[in-house]
């Protein structure tokens, strides 16, 4: 693998690590997609950090489990911001 490629999986990493930030702001810090992050997390981290995979598994697992609740409040937050423009 291109010594940048692992370069930036180890450094997307530690910053999920360091910030239990969502995969989509790891893509906009970074500057690149939301599928590389994802393929560097869920595929290429294995195969050169088994223990920090181990760490940011359980981070992802857990945003997992809670998306259906951000998505919720981001659906009220949205009609409430429309309701108080049309008032």
């Amino acid at each position: 693998m291109n010594k940048a490629i692992v370069k930036r999986v180890l450094n997307e990493a530690n910053y999920i690590i360091e910030t239990s930030n969502t995969i989509r702001d790891i893509a906009k810090i970074f500057n690149v997609s939301k599928s590389t992050v994802h393929k560097d997390l869920h595929e290429r981290l294995f195969y050169i950090d088994k223990k920090l995979f181990k760490k940011v598994e359980e981070i992802l697992n857990y945003h997992t489990s809670i998306r259906h609740i951000r998505g919720g409040n981001s659906t009220k937050e949205k009609y409430l911001n429309i309701s108080n423009l049309v008032v």
